[in-house]
């Protein structure tokens, strides 16, 4: 039986405490306990949120990818090189636990400068500039010793020589992000090695909607939307040119016209061109690059941009579908609409910053889904180890069409995936707190948009927004 902690609110009767008697035991009822007062045991922590903590848990994550990411080059007896010049033949980026290269990281780099931004901690922002300059400055010496030796580093290959949007998507957008807001990083030319990528040798369908040809012809990636169009976005404001947004907000609108699954409120993972029926696995951490992608549209666009309302509109019913899947504890599973498959950290950290996002913005409403995305961060904050580790988060995942494909996706705390969402997800709660008044009211995490300075731990209303106390 779970453990209950009782609160009596008003006097017990008691027998008579002489020396040789015991106090008469209290039955607890309806008439000696005020009964909905009652504490549940709650599996992770229900009640009203501190700045400080999430801070603290932020700081966690932070510290330890900071601590496992050292930006250094190595030769084959991982002696350090300073000399980026000349570089020996066995020269090679340094293999911390997390690629500094990676589109994974690519979130990393966007999540620590929307965190300073947010919450002004310089060193956010520093870990950027400082990984990315980092990049840059060893670039020329690996292009030389790849030109002189036919050897690519594994990490430096995706900077030097990018092939892939998975090399260049998310990584164009943090280094244009990052180039607008540090001067002094001189990274123009792999920005426009990777934005070649993304604009120029990207498959397409015949309408332009981002495409592949894995696992079949013409297969559509819900991920595809965040791994182009953030980028398309971030192009525009690098250059000073709305075409790339249009065209960025042109093509969200054919994914939502082919992935959208209405009568759920959520996306569908994969689309083939051609089939009759589509299959309709409603993978979570898809649906969080869908939805991470629209926030970062809207983010950029105007009021009164010719996308912006359908964008708006399908981030509200997003919201409205993803909040009716919410698990107990605040997560969101591996299969968004399969309450049996497994409950993931990725997206349920992602879900916490898009949701908490969009309060903040005005898409939505504070007192509906301030609740929402407070629960999920609870969720999340409980998978952060000592260590500062993300646990519960799935490996990278391919698309498939049937349920064991996703339930079986193993997990991993060196899953990349996790860290850049739980990041961006801490830091947009903090100022989802600093912005909303979250009280207790009967017990239950309410949002209020005015403090309604309470007093008593149930309370109505007046017209002003103050709490007013309930008798009973």
């Amino acid at each position: 039986m779970s453990r209950i902690n009782i609160f009596l609110l008003s006097g017990l009767v008691l027998a008579s405490c002489s020396s040789n008697k015991q106090p008469k035991e209290v039955e607890i009822n309806d008439s000696t306990t005020p009964l909905h007062l009652l504490q549940p045991d709650y599996t992770n922590p229900y009640k009203v949120l501190s700045v400080d903590s999430v801070k603290a848990d932020i700081d966690r994550v932070f510290s330890y990818i900071d601590s496992v990411t050292p930006a250094r080059v190595v030769n084959e007896e991982d002696e350090v090189i300073d000399d980026l010049t000349n570089l020996p033949d066995d020269a090679k980026l340094n293999q911390g636990t997390y690629r500094l290269t990676s589109y994974e990281w690519g979130v990393m780099y966007m999540a620590l400068l929307d965190a300073y931004n947010t919450l002004g901690d310089a060193k956010y922002k520093d870990y950027v500039s400082n990984r990315i300059g980092f990049l840059a400055k060893a670039a020329p010496a690996f292009a030389e010793l790849a030109s002189r030796t036919g050897r690519h580093d594994g990490q430096m290959r995706q900077v030097i020589a990018p092939a892939t949007l998975d090399d260049a998507g998310a990584m164009s957008a943090a280094f244009m992000r990052a180039a607008m807001a540090d001067s002094t990083l001189k990274i123009g030319d792999i920005i426009e090695r990777y934005y070649d990528i993304v604009e120029n040798h990207t498959y397409r369908l015949a309408d332009g909607t981002i495409a592949r040809n894995r696992p079949h012809h013409n297969s559509v990636w819900l991920d595809d939307m965040f791994m182009a169009l953030p980028s398309m976005a971030a192009r525009s404001a690098y250059t000073n040119d709305p075409k790339q947004l249009d065209e960025a907000a042109r093509i969200a609108g054919l994914f939502i016209d082919r992935m959208w699954i209405p009568e759920k409120g959520i996306f569908r993972h994969g689309y083939v061109e051609g089939l009759e029926q589509e299959p309709s696995m409603a993978w979570g951490r898809a649906n969080g690059w869908a939805i991470l992608t629209m926030c970062q549209l809207l983010d950029a666009m105007p009021e009164n941009h010719p996308q912006r309302a359908k964008i708006l509109s399908t981030i509200k019913e997003h919201i409205k579908g993803l909040s009716q899947l919410q698990g107990r504890d605040g997560f969101w599973h591996q299969l968004l609409d399969r309450n049996d498959s497994y409950e993931e950290t990725s997206a349920t950290a992602i879900f916490a910053y898009c949701i908490a996002h969009a309060v903040n913005q005005g898409w939505v409403e504070a007192v509906t889904y301030g609740p929402v995305a407070q629960l999920a961060w609870e969720a999340v904050a409980s998978k952060i180890n000592d260590k500062g580790e993300v646990e519960g988060v799935c490996v990278g995942t391919g698309m498939g069409f049937d349920p064991a494909y996703y339930y079986y996706r193993p997990v991993s705390v060196k899953a990349a995936h996790g860290y850049g969402p739980v990041i961006w997800a801490g830091s947009e709660i903090i100022k989802m707190l600093n912005s909303s008044y979250p009280r207790l009211n009967d017990s239950a995490i309410h949002y209020y948009n005015v403090d309604p300075e309470a007093t008593v731990p149930i309370f109505s209303l007046d017209e002003n927004g103050k709490a007013t106390e309930v008798l009973h």
